[in-house]
């Protein structure tokens, strides 16, 4: 179905809000992920900065739960269309990764931030 060899075992992931259609997150899933993201339903990732799966909203409550799982023409990359609980995917406290836009050079954000990341995540 997913072909994890061509990258080593991981394949990118796309989290897309199922109703508006805006493109939340960008994150990585091996087989493992991919298998528990389909059967329960609920988005799982795999972390690679901590080496281990990542349930999406495990510390911050903000889960997704999986509307429709997409697979692309070459099979190595998967679409979520997801419903996102909480509001907010970045965690960084923003509803899409993606808050922020080139302009004339310059990064400037297009977002509102839904949480504070220090009253989550405990971090500074």
């Amino acid at each position: 179905m997913l072909d994890f060899d061509k990258a080593g075992g991981l394949v990118p992931a796309v989290a897309q809000d199922a109703d508006s259609g805006e493109v939340l997150m960008l994150a990585w899933m091996n087989r493992e992920a991919f298998e528990e993201t389909t059967r329960t339903g609920k988005a799982v990732y795999f972390s690679r900065s901590r080496n281990k799966l990542w349930r999406k909203g495990e510390e911050s409550g903000h889960t997704q739960e999986i509307v429709g799982v997409y697979i692309d023409c070459d099979a190595d990359t998967v679409l979520l269309k997801v419903r996102q609980v909480g509001g907010a995917a970045c965690h960084e406290g923003y509803k899409s990764c993606f808050f922020r836009k080139l302009e004339d050079g310059e990064l400037t954000i297009v977002s509102e931030r839904i949480f504070d990341p220090k009253n989550v995540y405990g971090k500074g």
